[in-house]
């Protein structure tokens, strides 16, 4: 039978050269019953970009012709960064002349070209737009003479958008709007769209949270269809689906979450053996209510994660799942994914036991309650919980053991602050909270690691398909980047030899030093970003030579995707047709994956920042003390003790010419010799606030 799989195969091979149809055709063996499907194949596959059809009507592989598939992400100074489809190839720059109506995100083909300047890293040029990623921007309309535009707002986006008529839309000049798309830019062509909704006018209450939303092409509501279905499957546990589990109700477990939680994935338990340590992870069996290719999967792996955005959730399950029937709620039987580990008093794993089980929750603990017990020794909270007392001082003993081996492995931990901002009943920020992680956090984060490493181990041996969390290495021009400032402060990392142990013995070397945080940042940029994969590559920021996601089916698609693989594997049912099927769709998955949290996490950080910026309006005109944070050639950023950054632009800094020092990032006053250096300690004004750029300007006081 002659499929897209077969035709790529074929034309992998060595000796392949490009082929017309018919040629291809003859090769294949093609008959005239078969053609028309044939013929539907090659099209599908030259669509998707996966084969390239020459002017002469030759087929071949875009590798075989100088081009590279993959993913263009542009600057908001007009030029493109090609992240190639295949990750064994190096990043793409395009010139903003050369993107030929390529927008952010979107799926492209690129011709290599001759480096213009002579640099490390290849330069190509748009021949085709394979798929747009943007169907709908959302931006702000500027009525014309003739017609009206408006300009995104994400400014990766900087074309503007022209609007034929809106004599049906009752737009304002300066409305949030929505956009369709309906003619895509190119040479002799501009951007054009129509407008669908007015999403409100400027300092609205709530707008922000529906500029983010709409921009970020968030999923809101779900459909009927889901829902019902939903309500269908969330059951209570039967008597009869207990039998084929292993029975944990009389175990004693705990979750330990935020006071706010609603969807509890996790829950934990331990117990003291003559080798060591029984830790139970026990996770909720999202699998069993959710069907692979059921409406309810189908929506789940559109939205690819739950989305936190401050004091709204956008789930990926309905609620009748994700709060109830699948969230592991005290004093409750629930289907659970068992992860038991006998682990020894220097942290490794003598053996363990993957199964599926049925639970009963002992108690819904949380963070700000095993903290006060493990770290404050509050007498209250200890008598409330006299029960599981031991069982919390057992938990931090064996998560310090977890953490320290941990940490001798390589594991690198950025300990950069946190900030949680506190809104009102109208969304608007009163408060601007500052995190510290405690015990029970770093605890909830060790066990949760270690189960991760012991389920990606375990499928890996067992050679069964699944999604791995996969982190690489830097690569050689990052760290070329890198090591132009880590010489200024005395380090210098070799390519050859990079290993996380490396990171780590620089993290420790700068701790509690001024330059402590921007070198951490910068470490932490040259890494490339955790994806999903469905092979194996490592973890280098956790060390881990084998890692999954499986503690959070509730809230992710991987986990979801690794509790089927290990039901199957526990069921007998992981036979030769299982395990191809598995495989063929891990690659989608991960893709889909990985472009839903780095969308998520975008839109989580925006909001967080715009609310920041509008909790600091009603500052203007006061003083702070503060820290500088980074510096760069246009000024330097500035930290308050509550987390929030702004700028102190160097035009308002008049008491001489500054010039930028790139290797041990200062500003050093021409004439006075006045030097600003990463850390130092300044007094600043706040003099303006851009709530829609989430931008906050301060000047310097002397």
């Amino acid at each position: 039978m002659i499929n897209s799989d077969g035709i790529l195969e074929h034309m992998r091979q060595k000796s392949y050269r490009p082929l017309s149809y018919h040629e291809l055709r003859d090769v294949f063996g093609v008959s005239e019953e078969e053609e028309n499907k044939f013929m539907r194949e090659l099209g599908h596959l030259e669509k998707d970009g996966e084969i390239v059809r020459t002017r002469k009507n030759k087929y071949g592989l875009p590798e075989m012709m100088n081009l590279v598939r993959g993913t263009i992400r542009l600057n908001q100074r007009g030029y493109g960064i090609l992240v190639p489809d295949d990750i064994t190839r190096p990043e793409v720059f395009v010139y903003s002349g050369a993107l030929n109506g390529a927008m952010h995100s979107d799926k492209v083909m690129v011709r290599l070209n001759a480096s213009q300047n002579g640099g490390q890293r290849p330069e190509g040029e748009v021949i085709r737009v394979i798929k747009r990623a943007n169907q709908q921007l959302v931006g702000t309309y500027e009525r014309g003479r003739k017609r009206g535009q408006v300009i995104p707002d994400d400014n990766r986006h900087f074309y503007p958008i022209y609007i034929r008529s809106v004599r049906k839309m009752a737009v304002k000049d300066g409305d949030k709007v929505l956009v369709n798309i309906i003619s895509w830019p190119d040479r002799d062509r501009a951007l054009e769209g129509k407008i669908v909704e007015v999403l409100g006018r400027k300092g609205e209450p709530g707008l922000d949270l529906q500029v983010v939303i709409k921009k970020h092409g968030l999923r809101t509501d779900f459909p009927e269809a889901v829902l019902q279905e939903a309500g269908e499957v969330a059951q209570p546990v039967t008597a009869a689906e207990i039998k084929k589990r292993r029975d944990l109700r009389d175990w004693r477990m705990v979750t330990i979450d935020g006071e706010d939680a609603k969807d509890l994935d996790d829950a934990v338990s331990i117990s003291r053996i003559p080798a060591g340590y029984r830790l139970g992870v026990h996770i909720a069996d999202v699998s069993h209510y959710v069907r692979e290719d059921s409406r309810l999967d189908k929506e789940a792996f559109a939205r690819g994660t739950s989305v936190y955005l401050i004091n709204k959730v956008l789930p990926m399950l309905p609620p009748e799942l994700s709060n109830n029937i699948c969230s592991l709620n005290a004093s409750r039987e629930r289907l659970a994914m068992s992860c038991i580990m006998d682990i020894d008093p220097n942290g490794e794993v003598l053996n363990h036991d993957i199964c599926k089980s049925v639970i009963n929750i002992r108690e819904r603990m949380t963070y700000t309650a095993v903290n006060r017990i493990l770290a404050d020794d509050d007498p209250e909270e200890k008598a409330r919980y006299q029960e599981l007392l031991e069982d919390f001082y057992l938990m931090k003993e064996l998560a310090d053991i977890l953490r320290a081996r941990r940490t001798r492995q390589g594991s690198l931990d950025f300990d950069f602050p946190e900030s949680k901002v506190i809104v009102d009943d109208n969304s608007f920020p009163v408060e601007i909270r500052c995190l510290e992680r405690g015990p029970g956090e770093m605890l909830i984060e060790d066990f949760m690691i270690k189960a991760n490493e012991v389920v990606a181990e375990h499928m890996y041996s067992r050679q069964i398909p699944i999604l791995y969390r996969v982190h690489e290495k830097p690569d050689e021009e990052s760290l070329a980047k890198l090591n132009l400032v880590l010489g200024g402060f005395g380090h210098k990392i070799k390519a050859k030899k990079i290993e996380p142990v490396i990171y780590q013995k620089i993290l420790e070397d700068i701790k509690g030093r001024p330059e402590e945080q921007m070198i951490a940042m910068l470490l932490l940029r040259s890494m490339k970003h955790a994806r999903y994969t469905q092979e194996a590559l490592g973890h280098f920021g956790l060390a881990s030579k084998y890692y999954c996601h499986f503690t959070s089916p509730i809230r992710r698609y991987p986990d979801l995707v690794v509790h089927r693989a290990l039901t199957a594997l526990l069921d007998g049912n992981m036979n030769a047709k299982k395990r191809a099927a598995l495989e063929k769709k891990m690659a989608k998955y991960g893709e889909q994956s990985t472009q839903q949290e780095i969308r998520a996490e975008e839109a989580e950080r925006e909001l967080v920042d715009i609310k920041k910026a509008q909790y600091m309006q009603q500052f203007i005109g006061e003083e702070f003390a503060a820290r500088i944070s980074s510096i760069l050639s246009f000024g330097f950023f500035v930290e308050l003790d509550n987390t929030v950054e702004g700028l102190v632009h160097i035009s308002s800094i008049t008491d001489d010419y500054y010039e930028f020092n790139d290797r041990n990032y200062t500003l050093a006053g021409r004439h006075s010799g006045r030097k600003f250096a990463i850390g130092d300690q300044v007094r600043v004004q706040l003099v303006r606030v851009d709530v829609d750029e989430a931008k906050i300007d301060f000047e310097l006081l002397d």
